[in-house]
C-alpha cells in the first residue's frame, strides 16, 4: 500500500489532476477481481459487470484527458494559490467543514451517511491540490537558487495542511465505518470525493481550460461508467445473482 501511494504522488506531479483522481478507483475491480482468485470471495455477474465499466470508462477518461500540464513551476503554483477566485472557494469550503463538523455531524452524522462522506470529501479539496503542490515545489527545493527557500517554505505549509487533513479525513471515515455499510460508503464516497477533488482542481490548476467540448463530454461519460462500475463492485457484492440461475427461471416460465 505504501509503494501505491508512492506511486499515486508521483502520479500528481507529472500527469493532470483530472486524470489521476477518477483513476484511482481502478484499485476496486483490480482488489476485486485478486480476491477472487487469491482469497476465494465471490465476484458476480454483477461485479464482473462492474469492473468491465471500469475498465472501459478509465480508457475514456485517458483518451479524452489534457493533455499537458496547466501548472508546471512553483512560480505558477503560487500564482494560482493567491487567486481571488481560488481563496474564495477555499472560504467556502472552510465555512462548510466548520457547519458540518461541529453543528450537523453531532446531531446527524450517525443517520445521515451523507454528512461523514461530505466532511471527507470536503476535506479532499486540500489533500489533492495540497499533494500536487509539494511535488512542484519539492522540484525547487534542492537546486541552489534564490527560490529554494521559498520552496521548502511552500513545501513545509503544504505537508502541513495535508497532514491534518489526512488525520481528519480517517477519524471521519472511522466514524462512518462503525455506522453504515462499507460498501455503500465507499461507492458514494467515490462519486461525492472525486467530483469535488476535480471541482476544486479545476478552480486552482485551469486544467479544464484546455479541454475542448468533444473532450470534455467524454471525460464526464468516462467518469460516469467508471462510477456506476464502482456502485455494482461494491453495493451489489452480496446480491446473489448468476446466469444459470436467470436460465433456470427461464425454463420454469416456458
Amino acid at each position: 500500500m505504501a509503494v501505491g501511494q508512492i506511486g499515486n504522488f508521483l502520479a500528481y506531479t507529472v500527469v493532470p489532476t483530472v486524470l489521476v483522481t477518477p483513476l484511482g478507483a481502478l484499485g476496486v475491480p483490480f482488489g476485486s477481481i485478486l480476491a477472487s482468485y487469491l482469497l476465494k470471495e465471490k465476484l458476480n455477474i454483477l461485479g464482473k459487470l462492474g469492473c468491465l465499466l471500469s475498465c472501459a470508462g478509465s480508457v475514456v477518461l485517458i483518451i479524452h484527458s489534457p493533455k499537458s500540464e496547466s501548472v508546471t513551476t512553483q512560480a505558477e503554483l503560487e500564482e494560482k494559490l493567491t487567486n481571488p477566485v481560488f481563496v474564495g472557494y477555499l472560504c467556502i469550503v472552510l465555512l462548510m467543514l466548520l457547519l458540518l463538523i461541529f453543528w450537523i455531524a453531532p446531531a446527524h452524522g450517525p443517520t445521515n451517511i451523507m454528512v461523514y462522506i461530505s466532511i471527507c470529501s470536503l476535506l479532499g479539496s486540500f489533500t489533492v491540490p495540497s499533494t500536487k503542490g509539494i511535488g512542484l515545489a519539492a522540484q525547487d527545493i534542492f537546486h541552489n537558487n534564490p527560490s529554494s527557500q521559498r520552496a521548502l517554505c511552500l513545501c513545509l505549509l503544504l505537508l502541513a495542511v495535508l497532514g491534518c487533513s489526512i488525520i481528519v479525513q480517517f477519524r471521519y471515515i472511522n466514524k462512518a465505518l462503525e455506522c453504515f455499510d462499507s460498501s455503500v460508503f465507499g461507492a458514494i464516497y467515490y462519486v461525492v470525493f472525486t467530483t469535488l477533488v476535480l471541482l476544486a482542481s479545476a478552480i486552482l490548476f485551469r486544467e479544464w481550460s484546455n479541454v475542448g467540448l468533444v473532450d470534455f463530454l467524454g471525460m464526464a461519460c468516462g467518469f460516469t461508467t467508471v462510477s456506476v462500475g464502482i456502485v455494482l463492485i461494491q453495493v451489489f457484492k452480496e446480491f446473489n445473482f448468476n446466469i444459470g440461475e436467470m436460465n433456470k427461471s427461464n425454463m420454469k416460465t416456458d
